[in-house]
């Protein structure tokens, strides 16, 4: 019954964000085809309008838009006439998609480690050391990094291609220069939880059983340690994999980030709602997925409302 309940949760927020999209674009001054005044005459502007239903009344646009976002039809971009959104998004998502879970893996698995190894440590010099690291990651905006890395490892080793895509090689640069921050904040998170279960009674009673440091930490206390992090795991997860533009941009990357930037800039307005209404589909997805994976983490969680 929760799942049923979320899921219908989750169909309601799509449609709130795709209606409230639509209003937006409509609300935004100014005409798409107003750029090309001056070069088509007012019957060709007219022509184009009409093909992307902008002639039609605003009701008939919005049924029009629904009616196409259930059959998964996002149109046609009105700068690239000869691509659909879908395609957009397809092309753009596999090289996003491709960095942004390189950087989700650096991400996690270093930050948790580095998170349960200043827990461990608490109050010592590796502690100390490991949330300087961690807040050092948070301060250090990622487009001052990248030009770093590449200055590094493409210039002066000449370890890493740069400025292109085509090879795995090509996603490590953009994929470090992305996980610096979240690294920092699972680390921080991790370390918080962390300390928090070790204190915990139970914890106490295993150690007191004389058990080493690692099955005390990884078979007793991480599933529960882990819980927080992983709530904070699925915002990160879109965010990443739906691309960043600046680390898109420096890094010459062919992703979703890019050309949602150039639709604005271009009042693109398939491209914006198709991009808009994809990011937030993924967003609730993940979040219902992370929601039904907590039962599966920690037994102890019921997936009810009575109980949930």
């Amino acid at each position: 019954m929760y799942i049923v309940k979320r899921l219908i949760g989750m169909l309601l927020t799509i449609w709130i964000i795709a209606t409230l999209t639509f209003i937006v674009m409509k609300f935004i001054p100014g005409d798409p085809f107003a750029s090309d005044a001056d070069v088509f005459p007012e019957e060709v502007l007219e022509n184009l309008r009409a093909a992307y239903n902008l002639d039609k009344p605003v009701p008939v646009q919005y049924i029009l838009y629904m009616k196409d976002l259930i059959t998964l039809d996002l149109g046609t971009s009105i700068v690239s006439d000869t691509r659909s959104v879908n395609q957009i998004i397809g092309s753009g998502m596999a090289a996003s998609a491709t960095v942004g879970l390189l950087a989700m893996a650096i991400a996690l698995f270093f930050g948790i480690l580095l998170g349960v190894v200043a827990a461990i440590n608490h109050n010592k010099v590796i502690d100390y050391m490991s949330m300087i690291i961690a807040i050092i990651g948070i301060s250090i905006p990622n487009f001052l990094l990248a030009p770093l890395l590449i200055k590094i490892f493409a210039v002066d080793l000449h370890l890493l291609p740069v400025a292109s895509w085509g090879s795995w090689k090509h996603a490590i640069l953009p994929a470090l220069a992305l996980s610096t921050t979240p690294l920092a904040v699972v680390a921080r998170y991790t370390r918080s939880s962390m300390l928090d279960v070790l204190n915990q009674n139970y914890m106490k009673t295993v150690d007191a059983k004389g058990l080493s440091t690692y099955k005390i930490v990884f078979e007793h206390g991480i599933r529960n340690a882990i819980l927080p992090v992983i709530t904070f795991i699925g915002p990160l997860f879109v965010s990443l994999i739906t691309g960043t533009f600046v680390i898109e941009k420096i890094f010459a990357i062919p992703g979703i980030g890019r050309y949602f930037v150039d639709s604005i800039f271009n009042r693109d307005y398939p491209v914006i709602m198709g991009t808009t209404v994809f990011y937030s589909v993924l967003l609730v997805v993940i979040l219902f997925l992370i929601d039904v994976s907590y039962r599966f983490i920690d037994p102890r969680i019921k997936l009810t409302s009575k109980e949930g």
